[in-house]
């Protein structure tokens, strides 16, 4: 799914980052941190809605994840967000985002911050 733009810029090395893929993939979860799901002020990553983040050697980048439910107004544009933000870090290849629903999301995904911030006991 890259871009002929990212394709030009890889053939130049101009788009290479260092680092290994844990270090890729390192960096594209502090880039999903910054995705917010609009109804709730946790950042998605913390949230639980991501399920997975892979990075092979291509520097390809396969992310599952899922939304809070099947009828989430960010049904269309969270998916999109998450992969703009894996595909704007240099060095990636292609960005591939699945959303799953299974398992269903619920509160028991999102990390102790984010219960602590919502008061989620």
């Amino acid at each position: 799914m890259s871009t002929s733009g990212t394709e030009n810029n890889a053939e130049t090395g101009q788009n290479q980052a260092a680092g290994t893929p844990d270090e890729l993939r390192e960096q594209v979860i502090e880039a999903i941190k910054t995705v917010f799901d609009p109804e709730i002020p946790v950042n998605i990553y913390e949230l639980g809605l991501i399920y997975s983040v892979e990075v092979n050697e291509a520097r390809d980048v396969q992310i599952d994840m899922t939304l809070t439910s099947p009828n989430c107004p960010a049904a269309q544009s969270m998916p999109a967000e998450v992969e703009q933000k894996a595909r704007s870090l240099a060095g990636v290849g292609e960005v591939t985002v699945d959303v799953v629903w299974d398992p269903p999301w619920g509160p028991e995904h999102m990390s102790e911050a984010a219960r602590l911030e919502l008061g989620v006991m």
